[in-house]
């Protein structure tokens, strides 16, 4: 059966990004396309999508849905670290409208071999970059105690980190840890209970946020992004976890050619949450140019 990623505050993302026939948007995070092609649809035959992603595979799958729509759209494989060269690289000084939706997408969690779940058996792996040297099973099996322990408090919030990491260590100086499943046990015999969220989320969270630098891309997003927008218009971004969450409101009130469009964070409809689990802890923060 097809995965097909459905995307999170799909109607919000539109209604904010107040997007016009003719407008030239970049979805920084387009995986497979599930904003784009509504936002393809919206601009028009005069307007111009510019899709950027780290992984290949979703780039593959956003060409083929977007394709059917129009072709006024190019992919770019990279971080939206490098939005301003990816602009540039295109001959794009300014635009009308950014989205990024920060989420991993259905089909890297439901591909056991790209190694993001601890419900699929696979190889530790997480890259969103499949080119990319460093994989989750290098950190887990190359890392000293101390820094295992920093990154799953860090990138978790998890509070049995330290237990955590001596646990991993331990159980590494039998055996490499390769996969998802072997991982999961090691962090699970850490906890004397399961409670509703299983024992491995946060350090699994964790681990996916040092392999791919999510954080310092994002903050290097954030700072890049108001430089390219247009006057008037306006950046929409979706986050996950209070990590995100937190570096996005920081940098929309620091930055001073920003305003706020809305103060209180934007969260999903109790109905969208029960068609689609996954979008319950998602958060949505816009800003406009001065």
């Amino acid at each position: 059966m097809e995965i097909i990623h459905t995307p999170v505050m799909l109607n919000e993302s539109l209604e904010y990004l107040n997007i016009k026939p003719g407008d030239t948007i970049v979805d920084c995070t387009i995986g497979e396309g599930g904003h784009s092609v509504e936002i393809l649809k919206r601009i028009g035959e005069r307007g111009f999508l510019i899709g950027i992603d780290k992984d290949e595979d979703a780039l593959s799958r956003a060409r083929n849905r977007l394709s059917v729509i129009g072709n006024n759209f190019v992919l770019v494989h990279n971080t939206f670290a490098d939005l301003s060269d990816v602009l540039k690289d295109l001959s794009v000084k300014q635009v009308h409208g950014i989205i990024a939706d920060l989420g991993i997408s259905s089909l890297q969690l439901h591909k056991a071999e790209r190694g993001f779940s601890f419900m699929k058996d696979g190889p530790l792996d997480m890259r969103m970059n499949q080119k990319a040297v460093i994989t989750a099973s290098v950190l887990v099996n190359s890392l000293t105690e101390s820094e295992l322990a920093d990154i799953i408090y860090y990138y978790g919030e998890e509070h049995l980190a330290r237990r955590i990491a001596k646990a991993i260590v331990a159980y590494r100086k039998k055996k490499r840890i390769e996969t998802t499943s072997e991982l999961a046990h090691v962090v699970e015999s850490v906890y004397k209970r399961r409670g509703r969220i299983n024992p491995a989320t946060k350090t699994f969270q964790a681990l996916r946020i040092a392999v791919n630098n999510e954080l310092n891309d994002l903050e290097k997003f954030l700072k890049e992004a108001p430089l390219v927008l247009n006057k008037g218009s306006r950046i929409v971004v979706i986050s996950y976890h209070s990590l995100e969450d937190r570096i996005i409101k920081r940098a929309f009130i620091n930055n001073p050619v920003l305003k706020r469009i809305n103060k209180k964070v934007i969260v999903p409809a109790r109905e969208e949450v029960i068609a689609n689990p996954r979008a319950r802890s998602a958060k949505m923060r816009v800003a406009e140019r001065l």
